[in-house]
């Protein structure tokens, strides 16, 4: 794992102002003033949760209770659709996957608010998909905790959904979980992508679609804001395992020398919001990445995080203040 010193030249490989301490400002909260008029979700809870310095799966459970617990979002007798990033067969070290530690948890917490059933997929990059999911170790902690995985490779499982707002990407085939279940979680894990820069919540939607290519070759950026101009394609639920982040030869990586650890993690109910906090994680502004301003210009979510209440919270020393 990259040291601290590794860090901080990595970030200034990139071309950014990188502070350790706060992650690019993400830990450091401007001071709020009478006028400061913060947007919050249901009960004036936070838009964005950023947790730091736990377990993957201690993060994602102060993460839940800040935001209102699961039970704001999984009720008793819900299926659940789960979708992590499975794309690569490597090891979880590689972070090229979600980590199968905050998968299998997130899986146990929604089965334990009630939910009738939890599904797990991913359309995977690389095409042996089994091998994927069992070399990620996603398939062993899902089917521990007592989830279950679906393939997410059958063109027989997507079906086509019409995009009426979008600019370039006016259809897509999508995958039946998403369609067929109540609730729908984002979990992607956070790197560098060539294509897109960041692979955070928004990018990790292109697996859940058939024809991937054809964002690639009609405007990656703006097909990836265009797919979430469709409301009921949005995740509830956007978690970020940040926990050890690839910061370059992205999307797969080549070694465990593309990674660092900053021990975070994110959740928001807001895809534009969370993919901004992110960007800022990898020492980008968090308007800077294309995909995320156009949907934040669009109105499908906000990426100006001053205008968001956001908890700070870091489980070995003090919450900081919001």
């Amino acid at each position: 794992m990259n040291t601290r010193r590794d860090f901080i030249k990595t970030g200034a490989a990139l071309g950014a102002a990188f502070s350790f301490t706060d992650l690019g400002g993400l830990f450091a909260a401007a001071p709020a003033t009478k006028s400061t008029r913060l947007t919050t979700g249901p009960g004036g809870t936070p838009l964005l949760v950023a947790v730091r310095d736990g377990t993957r799966a201690s993060m994602l459970e102060s993460a839940l209770a800040a935001l209102g617990g699961i039970g704001r979002f999984v009720k008793k007798g819900q299926s659940v659709v789960i979708k992590p990033n499975i794309a690569w067969d490597v090891a979880p070290e590689r972070s090229a996957n979600t980590h199968p530690e905050l998968v299998q948890r997130l899986v146990e917490i929604c089965l334990g608010a009630g939910a009738s059933r939890v599904s797990v997929f991913d359309f995977t990059c690389d095409r042996d998909w089994e091998s994927c999911y069992k070399r990620s170790g996603i398939r062993a902690a899902v089917e521990k905790a007592g989830g279950k995985m679906v393939p997410g490779n059958d063109p027989k499982l997507f079906r086509a959904v019409n995009i009426p707002k979008g600019v370039r990407l006016k259809e897509a085939k999508i995958h039946s979980a998403i369609l067929d279940n109540d609730v729908f979680i984002n979990v992607p894990v956070l790197k560098h992508h060539q294509g897109a820069t960041i692979t955070a919540a928004m990018k990790n939607l292109m697996g859940i679609v058939w024809d991937r290519r054809f964002y690639h070759q009609n405007d990656l950026h703006q097909c990836i804001a265009d797919f979430i101009s469709v409301p009921t394609l949005r995740p509830v639920l956007n978690i970020i395992d940040a926990y050890a982040p690839m910061v370059r030869n992205g999307p797969r990586g080549k070694s465990v020398s593309d990674v660092i650890s900053v021990k975070t993690l994110l959740a928001s109910t807001d895809i534009v919001a969370i993919d901004a906090a992110a960007a800022k994680i990898l020492g980008h502004g968090e308007d800077t990445i294309p995909h995320v301003k156009l949907a934040s210009d669009a109105g499908y979510g906000s990426c100006h995080l001053d205008t968001l209440k956001i908890q700070r919270i870091r489980l070995r020393n003090s919450s900081l203040a919001a």
